[in-house]
């Protein structure tokens, strides 16, 4: 088979998405030598990471748009073309969207659906931007053959919202890059340690600092902890970073924050292995990959109730209001304080997460490839 792949994300995001789309890839072209992975991309940054996958598998081969025609109308309409004229049997449309036109072009589709928080939490985006996502989302879920859901979370909410039958829908996890599983050596720890000017002791929090991620919930927990016990961010700045920053000068917590925004990501397990406590209080996620970064790194976790993090987690996290800065206080200081804790969180968590293994992902993948193959 011909299976092709939007490749957006994968060549222009270095987080989230991109890492999804990336991982996702890699482990199809290594489980299977006999199909085809053609990568689709508007433009050729030269990403080095999916550079070096492609270079990695002969059956990986990257297509590039006809810079002719718009970004926008090319991944929405004239891309099909190009589909046709390369034979594809498989569209796969990683980040939520699939060619409007893809159906009538007779064209075998699966979109990948990671949540819809422009439709549960409508206050983190404008307007404009969730009438654009839920066009072509929505559209999207109705044209494919098969939408793969992250999680049961996210399944149904696309039933909820989109009213889509249930049997179209198949939930396939999220799994992490493999280099969260190697453990870092001292050198290493020293270099990222002096790179980053990172405390002796810290408190970790990664992803895109935005409100609905909830970081400022950690920083109030955290104001009356003892003195050298310091909180690491790591994610891309926003608005919401004001608000963390304005916060911490107030309550005299400045010199125990640090914020990194330009962390590369070979040194992202490295910082993970070397903190306390992970802490990742989300209002709402879609399934939550760092925390499979952080149990796979051997980091116990505190995570928000609510949404589909547990699916993540499993039974072994702790699980907080993520309105109770009281609460995610005391579990920080129980998990910090109680070693016996901390391990066995550890070591219930790492067994839990092997249902994430790229054995039981890739599965799950060549199962749905399979059955739209028939």
């Amino acid at each position: 088979m011909k299976i092709g792949f939007d490749g957006k994300r994968a060549m222009n995001n270095n987080t989230g998405l991109g890492n999804y789309s990336r991982y996702v890839i890699e482990m199809l072209a290594k489980y299977d030598k006999n199909n085809e992975y053609l990568i689709y991309c508007y433009n050729y940054n030269k990403n080095s990471r999916l550079i070096n996958i492609a270079n990695k598998y002969n059956n990986i081969h990257l297509c590039l748009a006809d810079k002719k025609i718009n970004s926008s109308l090319w991944r929405s309409f004239f891309i099909s073309n190009q589909l046709k004229k390369d034979n594809v049997d498989l569209y796969i449309g990683l980040s939520n969207e699939l060619p409007l036109n893809i159906r009538k072009k007779h064209i075998k589709s699966a979109v990948v659906i990671h949540d819809l928080i422009y439709l549960t939490h409508k206050e983190c985006y404008s307007f404009i931007d969730r009438i654009i996502y839920n066009y072509k989302y929505k559209h999207s879920c109705q044209n494919a053959d098969i939408i793969i859901a992250i999680s049961e979370s996210t399944k149904k909410d696309i039933i909820k919202y989109y009213n889509i039958p249930e049997q179209k829908i198949k939930v396939i996890y999220q799994g992490c890059d493999d280099i969260f599983k190697k453990e870092s050596t001292l050198e290493e720890k020293t270099i990222v340690k002096s790179k980053y000017n990172l405390p002796n002791k810290y408190v970790l929090n990664v992803g895109s600092i935005e409100k609905r991620k909830n970081a400022l919930l950690i920083v109030k927990a955290m104001v009356d902890l003892p003195k050298d016990i310091h909180l690491v961010i790591v994610g891309k700045r926003t608005e919401y970073t004001k608000d963390i920053e304005s916060f911490a000068m107030k309550n005299n917590f400045n010199s125990r924050l640090h914020i990194l925004d330009n962390v590369e990501f070979n040194h992202l397990p490295t910082i993970y292995q070397m903190a306390e406590v992970f802490v990742y209080p989300s209002f709402y996620e879609g399934f939550g990959i760092p925390i499979l970064e952080a149990i796979n790194c051997s980091i116990p976790v505190i995570a928000a109730k609510g949404s589909c993090l547990k699916e993540a987690g499993g039974d072994n996290c702790i699980y907080i209001n993520p309105n109770d800065s009281q609460n995610l206080k005391e579990m920080i200081e129980k998990v910090i304080n109680d070693s016996q804790l901390k391990q066995e969180m550890i070591m219930k968590s790492k067994d839990y997460i092997q249902k994430f293994s790229q054995d039981n992902l890739s599965k799950c993948f060549f199962d749905m490839i399979n059955q739209l193959h028939k």
